[in-house]
């Protein structure tokens, strides 16, 4: 028996429903694979880089983006020998140059990383970074180029031989308030005076208002001590200008989330700590503001809804937005969730449709988790999207 042809009102009915389909996969943003999340660079390590980490973005005035991060030669701990590293995007953060380009010789007596990059508003690039010398000796510098990353002006030091101790800065961190003041956040775990590394950390402000030539301290420092008299452990901390004109400091904490606390001053004096509702491990988190929708986004391990094996783990690696400054933030949504995975040390770039993401994306399964560095480009259009 033959099977009979279509008619013709068949034939269009047809041709309708394959038309309307193509448009809605081109209209669906969950069809289009441009339109999730990609990764964009592996840095992957080798016998003779074991590590790749800690890096952070500056977008060029010619529209390429420069990468500089820490690339490991000696070993992966925290004090094996170390230089900076850079990678070039011609084309937003999409495709980046295959090859390293050498960007700060090693100048520390065991290494230099922890990289923030900040186009200042004298249009000059500030390159930033730690210079590690010993477990009592760790103190962020700061370089200037004026030809857009082709060359560093020689190294300056922000914390002199008389406040001496080890810091921790990481990367991302230096910012630049709206009226041109420069400060950072950081976290002193030793000194010469002390007997050993102390994993809790006082954490201070260095303040600039002279284009980085001088620095000076905050005046408040904060140890964990809560009004109770119980003490969490304070690491990692970082800072944003909120819209009324304040600070927000948060810190990594053993408390159960990231801990936050507020300046009115401009980051001269600070409230005491207190628990947000980003639920989190003892892992770093990092917040910064969208150029065109004003909203804070925050990257980091969201642990609300955590299995039990999985608690203390720097995974998933997850994303959200706050819309009113972080008072509240929205539902995250999740970027990687390899149970093996290690998601941290994230720097954030913007360019006109996409967020660019620089983190560790190691696998502990397989070596290690802070081993390799990805640059993830993520469309702000998914972040919005329900």
């Amino acid at each position: 028996m033959k099977t009979p042809r279509p008619t013709l009102f068949k034939k269009r009915l047809l041709s309708s429903l394959a038309l309307a389909a193509t448009l809605l996969a081109m209209a669906s943003p969950k069809l289009r694979a441009a339109e999730t999340p990609q990764i964009a660079l592996t840095l992957a390590p080798s016998k003779e880089n074991p590590r790749n980490s800690e890096g952070d973005f500056v977008t060029l005035k010619d529209g390429r983006i420069l990468f500089i991060y820490t690339h490991f030669t000696g070993g992966g701990r925290d004090n094996s020998p170390a230089f900076l590293a850079s990678r070039i995007s011609n084309d937003g953060g999409k495709t980046w140059s295959d090859k390293d380009k050498l960007e700060m010789e090693n100048d520390g007596r065991e290494n230099i990383m922890s990289v923030s990059l900040l186009r200042l508003q004298d249009e000059r690039i500030a390159l930033f970074y730690c210079r590690k010398n010993s477990i009592t000796d760790l103190r962020p510098i700061i370089r200037f180029s004026s030809d857009e990353g082709e060359s560093w002006s020689a190294a300056t030091g922000i914390i002199g031989e008389d406040e001496m101790g080890y810091y921790v800065v990481n990367n991302d961190r230096l910012v630049q308030l709206a009226d041109g003041r420069l400060i950072f956040p950081t976290a002193q775990h030793n000194s010469p005076s002390l007997k050993k590394f102390n994993g809790n950390g006082t954490i201070h402000c260095y303040i600039s208002d002279d284009k980085a030539q001088t620095w000076h301290r905050s005046k408040t420092s904060q140890d964990g001590t809560q009004a109770n008299g119980k003490q969490t452990m304070l690491q990692e901390p970082g800072l944003v200008e909120l819209k009324d004109g304040r600070l927000m400091m948060w810190t990594r904490t053993n408390g159960g989330s990231q801990f936050v606390c507020y300046s009115k001053d401009r980051g001269e004096t600070w409230s005491d700590f207190e628990a947000s509702s980003l639920i989190s491990p003892v892992s770093p988190a990092s917040i910064e503001r969208l150029p065109k929708t004003k909203d804070l986004i925050a990257v980091w391990n969201d642990h609300s809804k955590i299995p039990k094996e999985l608690r203390g783990k720097r995974t998933p690696l997850s994303i959200t937005i706050s819309k009113n400054d972080g008072k509240t933030w929205l539902p995250a949504k999740t970027l990687y969730d390899l149970p093996t995975g290690w998601y941290c040390y994230t720097a954030i770039e913007f360019t006109d449709s996409d967020i660019l993401l620089g983190h560790c994306a190691g696998d502990t399964s397989k070596g290690g988790g802070l081993n390799i560095t990805k640059i993830t480009r993520v469309p702000v259009d998914w972040i919005y999207s329900k």
